[in-house]
């Protein structure tokens, strides 16, 4: 017995021995897999890199022109198939690609061209779920697929974002995710933002030496909104509006469906998905936030085929503009005699839309329009005029009566609606948005947001999505003045990088720093008249909105008929010069044609515009500048015309709150 004993603990003792060897490759390969898998990706030109380390979990450090941007950690998503990818995930395999095309977009809101140039590199894990980057010339972005056979609930998607702590950010705060993204832009140290404040996308970061990035959001479909939260630190965390649970359902009509209580989680979707791109796009200064594409270019393409009928243009609304009217024969207000005056107008002077806005129906039957107004006739004379028109309605009430209010619309010969009041991006409201979009686009109308949040590419997958809202516009004129010069300086490069904006500008009711007041059912814009129109080119909107009431516009005959001249699609964009803030300048082309708009903040400015981007030749400048008084009296303004040489410099002279906008044509 004692033999045999011992015969085996020897036994046991040798094959012990025999599987040391084996346990120790184990031990290797297991701290192999343990270690981070590091990969660099560059982009085509090699200004910017990408250095992508996957161990614990997924960081990057992106590098611009010799600086770090920003560095990323904590990149996953928590759901009910566990965290994705896992801690110390394995990599079953990592492909990289090379794009360089051109991309026509069906809306020219920007070019007719863009260049949609990147390197990609795919990282698959063991479980087959995948994180994608793309590190184009002006910034890099991520998305994750995953690759799961049921349905997946989201309850949380993580991202870390670490700045220097010299960096300062440029945002719109909001105090909860009921939000409209209306809220004035902020400036602050990175380190100054407090713990937990909710920030909106974009955002904008600027580093002392000049570099710029932008994080934003692209490729947003069935999915919430991205956003952003301080830390009272040097690192923003990314964040989710929670799937709502229940909703307001008493009280003002304008605010309700408005979330009061939400579920623990952010989405419920298909285990196999894409999920939206997080952008961070790098910049040497101000003309490379206007020229990125990213939010665009990384959007999925037309899902609703011809688009041929979607037909951008200019919107006369009523809203305060029907209050205004005088010089005429008729009471004013919401009634049939008002309307025939809009179209009217519209037809007069060539533009596109007459919207009726808020009251021309009740708000809890939009399928019946007020007594006033007599929708049969008013159609049929919009029809004759060869006018186009647009409807305004509460989103929740459009909700109630889809189906019977499309229906109406389209047999009533609608051609667009403007839709209200959303103040939400979780994702039952952006699938909301994907629902309206792609039913409009089946009845041939087009959609302008309001009370929504800033564009994360649906106007490409939908291109009947011609503008929204988002931002603090000129409406707010009559009741603050936050929609100052300074503001209309910052918009082009934060709001603008995101997609087209409904500022609404041509006011002809200018006012100096000095004489603005906020008048709710009168406003005035702040700045020269001058510097109104030059809006028209600084900013973009293939849908652009007139303020005013056509009255104001028949007194001012000259500026109105230079308004109908200027296009709302272009073929190129060029950003001439600029600072945040400060002043803009900037270049688009339509045809052979070009324009230039240039407005300044509250200070008076001086400044020499090359014309070199012209094509050798002659050509005819039209353009309106600030009168020598505008300093004072805010609509005063001088028309010259002449003809120049391409190359030749002009030299403009803007008045505080000042601008200049001009119409060139080559000569004949």
């Amino acid at each position: 017995m004692f033999t045999k004993k011992t015969n085996i603990q020897n036994t046991k003792s040798m094959k012990i021995l025999k599987k040391k060897p084996l346990i120790l490759v184990a031990i290797i390969l297991s701290s192999f897999f343990a270690k981070s898998q590091s990969y660099i990706l560059n982009s085509p030109d090699n200004n910017l890199t990408a250095s992508i380390d996957i161990g614990q979990d997924i960081t990057v450090l992106l590098s611009g022109y010799g600086q770090k941007a920003v560095e990323l950690s904590n990149i996953s998503l928590e759901t009910s198939a566990g965290t994705i990818p896992v801690k110390n995930t394995r990599v079953r395999r990592a492909t990289r690609n090379s794009v360089d095309e051109t991309v026509t977009p069906e809306i020219r809101e920007k070019a007719a061209i863009l260049t949609n140039r990147y390197n990609e590199l795919i990282i698959t894990f063991r479980d087959r779920n995948s994180i994608t980057f793309r590190l184009f010339d002006d910034g890099m972005a991520y998305r994750f697929s995953t690759n799961i056979k049921d349905s997946l609930t989201v309850f949380k998607e993580n991202l870390d974002m670490s700045f220097a702590i010299s960096d300062s950010v440029r945002f719109q705060a909001s105090g909860s995710f009921n939000s409209a993204y209306e809220t004035p832009y902020e400036h602050r140290a990175i380190f100054d933002i407090e713990q937990g404040k909710l920030l909106c996308f974009p955002l904008l970061v600027e580093k002392q030496n000049g570099l710029k990035v932008m994080v934003a959001e692209a490729g947003l479909y069935n999915y919430p909104a991205l956003w952003s939260r301080g830390t009272g630190s040097v690192m923003l965390t990314g964040t989710n509006a929670n799937y709502p649970s229940k909703l307001r359902e008493t009280g003002d009509m304008y605010g309700l469906n408005q979330v009061v209580e939400t579920y623990d989680y952010i989405a419920r979707v298909n285990g196999t998905r894409t999920y939206p791109w997080r952008i961070f796009a790098v910049a040497e200064n101000e003309s490379g936030l206007i020229d990125n594409n990213m939010v665009y270019l990384l959007s999925e393409p037309n899902a609703i085929g011809d688009v041929s009928w979607i037909k951008p243009g200019v919107v006369m609304f009523d809203w305060w503009g029907k209050y205004n009217i005088y010089g005429v024969d008729f009471k004013s207000g919401i009634n049939t005699e008002t309307a025939k005056y809009y179209i009217d107008f519209c037809a007069e002077y060539g533009f596109r839309y007459f919207l009726f806005d808020d009251g021309w129906s009740p708000h809890d039957n939009i399928l019946v329009a007020r007594e006033e107004l007599d929708m049969e006739e008013v159609l049929a004379y919009a029809k004759e005029k060869g006018v186009d028109i647009m409807l305004w309605v509460m989103w929740h009430s459009l909700e109630k009566q889809f189906e019977e209010a499309f229906d109406l619309y389209e047999k009533w010969g609608i051609k667009g609606l403007k839709i209200d009041f959303m103040n939400r991006d979780d994702q039952p409201m952006v699938e909301y948005y994907q629902r309206v979009l792609k039913k409009a686009a089946e009845k041939k109308m087009v959609i302008n947001w309001h009370g929504s949040f800033t564009p994360r590419g649906l106007r490409r997958t939908y291109p009947n999505m011609l503008t929204s809202e988002g931002l603090i516009e000129f409406e707010y004129n009559g009741v603050s003045d936050y929609v100052s010069p300074h503001h209309t300086n910052l918009l082009p490069y934060i709001r603008m990088f995101a997609g087209p904006m409904d500022f609404i500008p041509g006011t002809m009711r200018n006012a100096t720093k000095h004489n603005f007041r906020a008048i709710n059912d009168y406003p005035m814009g702040q700045g020269t008249r001058a510097n109104s129109i030059a809006l028209w080119v600084v900013l973009n909107s293939p849908m652009t909105m007139l303020p005013d009431s056509p009255s104001d516009y028949y007194r001012e005959d000259e500026c109105t008929r230079f308004i109908a001249k200027l296009p709302v699609v272009w073929d190129e964009t060029r950003f001439l010069e600029g600072k945040i803030g400060e002043y803009t300048v900037m270049a688009r082309r339509s045809g052979d044609q070009w324009y230039i708009g240039a407005i300044t903040n509250w200070d008076k400015r001086t400044m020499k515009i090359e014309t070199n981007f012209l094509p050798p030749g002659n050509y005819r400048l039209e353009a309106i500048e600030d009168g020598v008084n505008a300093d004072k009296r805010a609509n005063d303004y001088r028309l010259i015309t002449r003809s120049f040489a391409a190359g030749e410099i002009f030299e403009l002279n803007l008045a505080p709150g000042g601008g200049w906008v001009a119409i060139i044509t080559p000569e004949k």
